[in-house]
């Protein structure tokens, strides 16, 4: 089996250096996905950046936890519904909710639905979504520019998603207690 170095800030290639620190600084820590990602510098670069972009439009903090959680599902990821459990409980998503999502079902409140929904059929569809899809997302009061930064949801899930498929990298000792292991698994 390929390993993938987890690296600190001594090992990581130098331009990888400034996010591993800047996820130093923000978390006190650095995850191990982010730390086996940083091999890569540009991908490391791009996730931090666009992620960054993310957190800055539209979305609450849970919402962006729920986005998370649905994409991680879909894809499998292990590594990420562990630490997006840990995250939506901080940003106050409700347990019951992190629970269902966690068994890739959406939550009951009506908008989390919308959203989880959504973005579980953008990634089964790959993009192509129906009209009635759309329609049911914006009736739950979502926007259609909203519609678009669901798009950019599932972009920023895929990177560390995929990336754990490829590293396999443990799971840090913080987002351990939620632990998940996949229904394809």
């Amino acid at each position: 089996m390929v390993r993938f170095t987890i690296h600190t800030l001594a090992t990581a290639p130098e331009r990888s250096k400034p996010f591993l620190e800047g996820l130093q600084q923000a978390m006190s820590m650095i995850p191990n996905l982010a730390a086996t990602m940083a091999e890569s510098p540009a991908l490391l670069e791009g996730f931090i950046k666009i992620r960054e972009v993310l957190h800055h439009g539209t979305f609450t903090p849970g919402e962006v936890q729920v986005l998370s959680h649905a994409n991680a599902f879909e894809n499998g990821c292990v590594y990420c519904m562990a630490l997006h459990s840990v995250f939506a409980l901080k940003t106050g998503v409700a347990p019951e909710a992190v629970a269902t999502l966690r068994a890739g079902r959406a939550p009951a409140e009506p908008r989390l639905k919308a959203l989880s929904e959504f973005s579980r059929k953008l990634v089964r569809a790959r993009g192509a979504v129906s009209q009635a899809d759309l329609s049911a997302f914006l009736a739950a009061g979502f926007t259609k520019a909203q519609a678009l930064e669901v798009v950019l949801g599932v972009a920023v899930s895929i990177l560390p998603n995929f990336a754990h498929h490829l590293t396999q990298c443990p799971i840090d000792d913080v987002f351990r207690p939620q632990a998940w292991e996949s229904p394809a698994a």
